[in-house]
């Protein structure tokens, strides 16, 4: 690896500490800073800081927020009968990008998994169950994300929810559209078949 003054090597290395950031990249990023405007280097730096400053988890949901309640729960047009849960807060830009869902959000900040030693406890179930004896919401959709973890915090999710009287759904999985059945494993195939529905 080259020799860099000092400022600019830490530059490089703080970049490099981000995720899909390798040696090139980061490289390319520091000199693009070191090129430009102390002014953009400070708008940048002052965006880094406001993230870490202004913002926080909302009360309800669990989602970023920069006050007390996020745009979803601030938003009186959304369902307040239907919650999606999701692993992580952008989880919910997937599905808000389909502009088809309307109701409400909850972010369990994570997934089950022994191995890692996450348990319930680790994640923001409790407020989801406190959030249905309140007795509005009718359905919770299960949006946890088709791996080991995730379908193991679906399961979960479904044997606590079920037994409170709320209707408890999991997301579609399959064959994305535009794929050839060929290339699809058979994990992929199975969950499609499970899904199936009449045309």
């Amino acid at each position: 690896m080259p020799d860099f003054a000092e400022p600019l090597a830490r530059l490089i290395d703080e970049f490099k500490r981000l995720p899909g950031v390798g040696q090139k990249s980061a490289q390319r990023l520091a000199f693009h800073v070191l090129r430009g405007p102390r002014e953009s280097a400070e708008r940048l730096a002052q965006a880094l800081l406001d993230v870490k400053d202004r913002l926080s988890l909302c009360r309800v949901c669990h989602n970023i927020s920069d006050g007390e309640l996020c745009v979803y729960c601030r938003d009186s047009s959304r369902d307040p009968h239907m919650v999606c849960v999701v692993e992580e807060p952008h989880n919910i830009i997937g599905i808000e990008t389909t502009r088809q869902y309307r109701g409400q959000y909850h972010v369990l900040h994570g997934a089950l998994s022994p191995l890692r030693a996450v348990g319930p406890e680790q994640l923001k179930i409790k407020s989801l169950v406190e959030r249905l004896a309140a007795g509005e919401i009718q359905e919770v959709i299960v949006a946890t994300n088709p791996t080991a973890e995730g379908e193991a915090t679906a399961v979960y999710l479904a044997k606590l929810l079920k037994p409170l009287g709320v209707r408890v759904t999991r997301i579609a999985m399959g064959i994305p559209v535009g794929s050839d059945l060929e290339f699809a494993d058979e994990v992929t195939i199975w969950k499609a078949l499970e899904g199936r529905r009449e045309l």
